[in-house]
């Protein structure tokens, strides 16, 4: 790997807006050189990696021990000539093109047997080679902290890096927000800020993210769109999300306003934009700078690229020494090449919640819910028998030596329905075969009420989708919204079906 020098050390401040804090890490400095290369294409399938910011090798940049001493180091035996660097788990995962990340800054983003491309629910990370599982997570990525924006999550507002110079009036802006519920807000008034700034790193790292119209965030939805959700709650909160962040836009974007912050959101569907960004592509962390824990919003580039899957390969760890946000792998996670590397972006939440924050639904999202009205409950031992789901409620899951089950029935979505359907256990007591089947029918006959409140089927939801291609991305999360939300309801009627055949009588 390629070794560069590095500007001389000093302080890196964690600051409130004051200004008053320095916190000396023993790292390089925020400094900005000029941009060596970048790719502005985004769609073009990209290998990751570039190299981190070290001290050189060849002595370009010694550290403060070395630049101490090195006039007489024969005079010193303690002080030995540097050892080899030892191999880590992703040294042994081979960098790919550093020209992705090579932005000119003195600190770079690192990755490791991944690549950037498009796959079947947008741009995402996959991996470029197969991956042996071992005992330990293994780092795909390493993202320091000066090229992400931070905000703490709790007054006094602490950014960094330190982009907001003293006695600007975009931090009037965000310290007028709620404490409480305005974190969209406030990062969203820190991106644009950023953007705007000459030679910072998010203002060539827009390039990379999605546009207006590649956006499926519904704060960007017509009410058109709304109404395809065939949700009205749904539709009523989105309504009352853009109301808000269109208010916020027209209290502080007002005619009169400075033209340095006018031109960061001319208009109204810019800011709103912004938003959509902030909620989809937030990470929220306790991060700690030396000494400070911080509770903290966080874009964090090229990690934000990862999609979301309720059963993840990877997960996000702070590396406190030197201010890394790290990708791992699972310990004992066996990648194939080409398989997309995923997070879990949030537990335990339902689609409804996905689709108000991130955009997407899914049809096997083992936490969502349907509410039953009727007095009808079936065995919960002798379900989860039938379909060998094992663990407690919330840790759910198939258990695949019990399972004589070689057609892959059971998923996310039966995970579901043995949280959602109503269910009684006493003891040793046994289900009594015809009650259980009386039950089955009154749960199922519920359900087909609630498929037949919805004014299109499953099947003509997926033609209308087969039909229009180019369609806004906006419309086309809200009918796979309601198109997954009829899917689930069927897949447990099916469940039902197969539970009062294999029962044991």
């Amino acid at each position: 790997m390629a070794s560069f020098s590095v500007l001389p050390q000093q302080p890196i401040p964690f600051i409130s807006h004051s200004h008053s804090q320095f916190w000396n890490s023993g790292h390089c400095g925020l400094a900005t050189q000029q941009a060596i290369s970048f790719c502005n294409k985004r769609k073009k399938p990209i290998q990751a990696v570039a190299e981190s910011a070290a001290i050189s090798a060849n002595g370009t940049a010694a550290s403060v021990a070395d630049m101490s001493f090195s006039s007489s180091p024969s005079l010193l035996p303690l002080f030995k000539e540097p050892t080899s660097p030892q191999n880590t788990p992703a040294s042994e995962l081979e960098p790919a093109d550093p020209d992705f990340y090579k932005i000119g800054y003195v600190r770079r983003v690192r990755a490791y047997g991944i690549e950037f491309r498009e796959g079947p629910d947008g741009f995402g990370v996959f991996a470029s080679k197969d991956v042996e599982p071992l005992r330990r997570a293994r780092v795909i990525m390493e993202i320091p902290l000066e090229l992400m924006l931070t905000i703490s999550q709790n007054l006094p507002w602490m950014f960094f890096p330190d982009i907001v110079p003293l006695g600007h009036p975009i931090f009037d802006i965000i310290n007028s927000t709620n404490a409480e519920t305005d974190w969209d807000l406030r990062l969203a008034c820190l991106l644009l800020y950023a953007i705007d700034c000459k030679d910072n790193f998010w203002k060539l790292y827009c390039d990379f993210l999605p546009s207006a119209d590649e956006c499926t965030s519904l704060l960007l939805a017509t009410e058109e769109d709304l109404l395809e959700l065939q949700d009205e709650n749904l539709a009523s909160t989105m309504r009352t999300q853009q109301n808000r962040a269109l208010e916020f836009w027209e209290k502080n974007w007002y005619s009169s306003v400075p033209l340095k912050i006018k031109r960061l959101a001319c208009e109204p569907e810019r800011f709103i934009w912004a938003v959509s960004m902030a909620q989809s592509r937030c990470i929220n962390m306790q991060m700690r700078i030396g000494a400070l824990v911080q509770d903290a919003n966080m874009l964090v580039p090229y990690a934000d690229m990862l999609n979301h899957s309720v059963q993840p390969n990877c997960f996000f760890h702070w590396r406190f020494k030197d201010r890394m946000l790290e990708v791992m792998i699972n310990a004992g996670q066996r990648i194939k090449k080409g398989d997309e590397m995923t997070i879990n972006y949030m537990r335990g939440q339902k689609n409804n919640f996905f689709m108000q924050r991130y955009g997407f639904s899914s049809a096997v999202n083992p936490w969502d819910v349907i509410q039953f009205s009727g007095s009808a409950r079936i065995h919960l031992d002798s379900f989860l028998s039938v379909f060998s789901i094992s663990g407690l409620s919330e840790e759910y899951y198939h258990n695949n030596r019990l399972s004589n089950d070689g057609d892959g029935f059971v998923d996310g979505a039966v995970l579901a329905a043995a949280r959602t359907l109503p269910t009684w256990s006493d003891g040793d007591v046994p289900p009594v075969p015809s009650i259980e089947r009386k039950a089955v029918k009154e749960l199922q006959e519920e359900c087909q009420l609630m498929l037949a409140q919805y004014p299109t089927t499953a099947q003509e939801d997926q033609k209308i989708l087969d039909s229009m291609p180019e369609a806004r991305r906006t419309i086309e999360a809200a009918i796979k919204y309601r198109l997954h939300r009829k899917l689930f309801i069927e897949k447990v009627i099916q469940a039902l079906d197969i539970y009062q055949e294999q029962i044991l009588f």
